[in-house]
């Protein structure tokens, strides 16, 4: 590995794409002895693990002595380990149960085999049943594992939310009494809508053990985030003050040699560069023929099944057929059978080269590899270094190679790798105040036990709630002999009526030519993708809208061999509703941002046509769709008089605020853990409420997430990112790396980068 670099440097297709190298340096274990029960030192021992690292033995002293605890260390450094031995611990002693709760059934599976494991080492008698509980098991199946009563139950938010809490009373009291311990797996995925939705279900869960007396310890396992006991705190409801931080690594690492690899650009095309994913494919082919076993992730299901067939092409082509035999692609939609036979040849080492989702970036041990390549910057440094955290073996030497996409985060990583490597890890962002999630909460938790004043304590705006939701009939009071109450008022399930993995309930179904379903969007979604003339793809095929159905929602899909994509254009409208605070953040004291509930009026007018080679738009079309409103909330500044007069003399105070309004947006994510499609942005010259040019920068789900506010927070410094990322691009007039979007709904029209400059380093 220490040659890596120089070998790669000889490649044919090597331009000089490297830009940045360096080795992280390895180190050795730190490690503490901890009085285990005898039966399961032994297990362990048998594993190879006589003594633990020094940061599983400071959570698992947490757990006995009682605290709530957050285990915030990487990839692969033995996390399991803190919650699996204070569960196991009270289960053998006295029966205490276990409820684990993990996103995703990949990772409830993995997790289930291990426990299972381990528990049959223990042997007769140890009082240690280990069970999962998710909705592919049958109505049988459900039932022996109700009547087995497991002391460890493994599971995920969906099934928590639908199965047990609302028949917690008649078919899980022997669980819930008895439950000590809550571990939640991959704490930081819990963010923004479904974290918001997690959050509420933990706090049901809360509210259902109290009636039974048990008051569980929450073991939380998450990446590394900058806001770890905070974020744990949002999610269960428990106070900070009560949470111990365990966030140093002392496992046993490797070198970790790492490349910044950013493609080169292509003659003609300012900003343009070669496809971050053929760059990555000759990687995997040269590292693979190499002899080291390579994971590359990149974005999308779609992008990994191709990616993972042109490989094994490229490795035809080079001669290579039987490593072309050993490549494969992982994602979520693929079944049960066929992940665990792709986990266990990266375990066994029979799959030398694997294109995989994020779904291999949680915890599912597939073993340490020898490399890790990323198809474009996975847009945090906490996602970066997860994924990362999959190259290495023990002590082994391992590589890791970030391959930049051509938009702004990528190039900005690349310009500031400093940013990557010695930045301060984003905070994850959760909202359990927002209404749109919290009501039917809080209906779902009045048809499981019901209502009382004492529940503000587990949810925010309580009285607030309880008002509006009585006064539309979702609830009902009582006075009892023990004071007031609220009881459902409906005869059917709150609780299948929302889905925790989105905020909007309707949903457009997209059928191919036979009339099945291949896939369903939120119906925001949907206008935006769905639209008459969309190009959609999927399972490696091209699709084109021919009909949008809004009345049943459904869009009908046919086959093509279009060359094009389509890009939506859009009108939209913002209105101030209230301003909630204000700050002066800037250098420039007469620069406020202002935080407020905002309405957005938006529709989809029209679509271009644009040739999926070139770029180039070939044709625009109109559309006549509905409009939407999304009551949200925003931050916002207005542009100080004296900096107006000098953008209107250069001609182009419109293309000035556009521009910064993309290239804000674009680094939002180097502050807070989001994804880039979750906020929005709107500029105008003149807005009425300021009657000044002004930018908006809001939260792209009703009720907002809680990104928007954070953002007000941090907004200095986001935009101090935004101006050294504009100044680092050498293109001359703005392009995919600095102020063009691909969601923009004016197709990049105008923009001004060069002004963009001007005003955040006047206001900077």
């Amino acid at each position: 590995m220490d040659d890596l670099a120089d070998w790669l440097r000889d490649r044919p297709h090597y331009d000089g794409q490297l830009v940045d190298e360096r080795t992280l340096p390895g180190r050795d274990a730190s490690t503490r002895d901890v009085d285990l029960e005898s039966r399961l030192e032994s297990a362990l021992a048998e594993r190879g693990i006589d003594a633990l690292y020094e940061h599983q033995a400071d959570a698992i002293s947490a757990v006995r002595d009682g605290d709530d605890v957050v285990v915030a260390t990487p990839t692969a450094s033995g996390k399991s380990l803190a919650y699996t031995v204070p569960a196991f611990e009270r289960a053998m002693d006295h029966g205490g149960r276990t409820l684990y709760v993990a996103p995703q059934n990949a990772l409830v599976a993995d997790q289930q085999e291990t426990f299972s494991e381990l528990a049959s080492d223990l042997g007769f008698g140890s009082r240690v049943q280990v069970d999962t509980y998710t909705g592919r098991l049958s109505r049988s199946e459900k039932q022996a594992v109700r009547d087995r009563r497991p002391t460890v139950l493994l599971t995920n938010p969906e099934m928590l939310h639908y199965a047990l809490l609302p028949h917690g009373h008649r078919l899980w009291e022997w669980f819930f009494s008895g439950l000590e311990t809550v571990v939640l797996d991959e704490v930081h995925e819990y963010r923004g809508v479904f974290g918001g939705h997690v959050a509420h279900v933990l706090r049901r869960l809360r509210r259902v053990c109290e009636r039974f007396d048990a008051d569980p310890d929450f073991v939380c396992c998450s990446a590394t985030i900058g806001n770890p006991v905070e974020h744990a705190a949002r999610v269960t409801g428990k106070p900070e003050s009560g949470f111990a931080l365990v966030d140093e690594d002392t496992s046993e690492r490797g070198p970790r040699h790492w490349l910044l690899w950013n493609p080169p650009e292509e003659a003609g095309g300012e900003g343009r560069r070669r496809s971050s994913h053929v760059e990555t494919r000759h990687l995997m082919a040269d590292l693979v023929m190499r002899g080291h076993q390579t994971l590359a992730f990149t974005r999308s299901r779609q992008g990994a099944e191709r990616n993972a067939t042109g490989t094994a092409d490229d490795l035809r082509d080079r001669g290579e057929h039987d490593l072309a035999g050993e490549i494969a692609a992982y994602q979520a939609a693929l079944t049960d059978d066929r992940r665990r036979s792709l986990e266990a040849g990266l375990h066994d080492g029979s799959l030398r080269g694997v294109w995989s989702t994020s779904a291999l970036e949680l915890g599912v041990d597939v073993g340490g590899l020898d490399a890790v390549l990323l198809d474009g910057y996975p847009g945090t440094q906490m996602n970066t270094f997860q994924r990362a955290g999959r190259a290495g073996r023990g002590t082994d030497p391992a590589a890791v190679a970030l391959v930049a996409g051509e938009d702004q985060l990528d190039q900005y990583v690349m310009n500031h790798p400093e940013e990557l490597f010695d930045g301060d890890p984003e905070d994850a962002i959760v909202d359990p105040a927002n209404e749109h999630l919290l009501d039917p909460h809080v209906a779902s938790a009045a048809r499981e036990n019901w209502l009382s004043p004492e529940d503000e304590r587990y949810f925010p705006r309580f009285a607030e709630r309880v008002r509006t939701l009585e006064s539309r009939g979702v609830i009902e009071r009582r006075e009892t002999e023990h004071g007031t109450r609220w009881t459902y008022a409906g005869d059917g399930s709150p609780q299948h009526e929302m889905s925790l993995r989105s905020i909007d309930d309707r949903e457009v179904r997209l059928l191919d030519p036979s009339g099945d379903t291949i896939a369903t969007m939120e119906f925001s979604d949907a206008l935006r993708d769905a639209h008459p003339g969309a190009i959609y793809h999927h399972q490696g095929q091209r699709y084109e809208v021919v009909d949008l159905d809004l009345a049943n929602d459904v869009a009908d899909l046919q086959p093509t061999y279009a060359d094009h994509y389509t890009r939506v254009l859009t009108d939209k409208d913002m209105e101030v509703r209230e301003d909630r605070e204000e700050r002066a953040p800037f250098a420039r004291e007469d620069v406020p941002v202002r935080f407020a509930d905002v309405t957005l009026t938006e529709q989809v007018t029209g679509y271009e046509r644009r040739n999926a080679k070139r770029g180039e738009s070939e044709a625009t079309v109109s559309l006549d769709l509905p409009e939407q409103t999304l009551e949200t909330r925003a931050l916002y500044y207005t542009v100080p008089s004296d900096v107006e007069a000098e953008l209107r003399a250069a001609g182009d105070l419109p293309g000035a605020i556009h521009a910064a309004e993309h290239a804000m947006i674009s680094m939002f994510p180097t502050e807070l853990l989001c994804d880039r499609g979750d906020i929005g942005g709107l500029s105008t010259p003149v807005h009425p409420h300021t009657g000044r040019p002004t930018i908006f920068i809001y939260d792209g789900y009703p009720g907002g997430v809680g990104l928007a506010r954070a953002g007000f927070d941090s907004v200095a410094e986001l935009a101090e990112r935004t101006l050294a990322m504009l100044e680092a691009c050498d293109c001359a007039d703005g392009c995919p790396a600095c102020v063009q979007s691909p969601q923009c709904g004016n197709a990049n029209d105008p923009l001004d980068k060069q002004l963009a400059i001007e005003l955040l380093d006047a206001i900077t």
